[in-house]
């Protein structure tokens, strides 16, 4: 009788170590910085997200809408290095801007650029000339108020100002809802500089509910009835027909 090899199986590929704690953590960590290296220019130079909180963009948009806006067309800046980085075009008449308040730079604000460097912008009785002809913007401005403010007046500026020519580097910024908007005719110009971005469109639209809790520092547990009460009224507070919408 022939003898039976005994056959031993071996694995062709040893098992790999399993990681330890310190490893996983590493693993973990490594990912979140690569993740963040990717996104980060991303943010500062190509697309950024903006929420609204007043009404001085109504009905184009409203408070509760969070937008997307182009940075890369103006160029973007350094961060800490307060270098920016030439653009494809400067905003043009139209154009839905975010920009840094000129009066407090820390705050972002979102108007419709009116006028750029070297045109004259003039209102009269409510309705804007720009280089001596009518601002055709009836397809976007409201007037929430028909009364009409005389320029004597503390708040004359609303609805009768300049003519004034707009300074080399600088544009004149009105908001849509131009009867409550705190815009260029009452604060000045937006240095080029100042400007971030070209609204884009709406990816989240959040209605407004005035029976949503406050939150408040003061009462911790105000954050927690805020985020159930928001879970459980999502489908209802959430603007589905805005989702999307491109802003012009």
């Amino acid at each position: 009788m022939a003898a039976k090899k005994k056959s031993h199986s071996k694995s062709s590929s040893k098992a790999k170590p399993r990681k330890g704690f310190a490893g996983e953590t590493f693993s973990y960590v490594k990912s979140l910085v690569i993740a963040f290296l990717l996104v980060l220019p991303i943010k500062h130079f190509v697309i950024e997200g903006y929420r609204v909180p007043t009404g001085s963009m109504e009905n184009t948009i409203l408070i509760g809408d969070f937008l997307l806006a182009n940075k890369f067309i103006y160029g973007s800046e350094i961060p800490l290095l307060g270098i920016h980085v030439p653009g494809i075009r400067d905003p043009r008449q139209g154009d839905i801007v975010i920009f840094k308040f000129p009066r407090d730079p820390s705050v972002n604000y979102v108007k419709r650029c009116i006028a750029g460097p070297g045109q004259v912008v003039e209102v009269k009785n409510k309705i804007v000339y720009v280089d001596g002809r009518i601002y055709n913007d009836s397809s976007f401005a409201i007037h929430g108020d028909k009364s009409i403010i005389p320029r004597s007046s503390p708040r004359g500026l609303r609805d009768n100002y300049g003519p004034v020519t707009v300074p080399q580097g600088q544009y004149f910024m009105m908001g849509d809802n131009r009867d409550f908007s705190y815009d260029s005719r009452f604060w000045g110009y937006v240095p080029r500089e100042n400007i971030l971005g070209k609204a884009l469109f709406l990816y989240l639209s959040w209605g407004e509910d005035p029976k949503a809790p406050d939150v408040s520092i003061s009462r911790p547990l105000s954050l927690f009835k805020s985020v159930v009460y928001n879970f459980l009224h999502f489908y209802k507070r959430m603007r589905w027909e805005r989702l999307g919408r491109w802003i012009s």
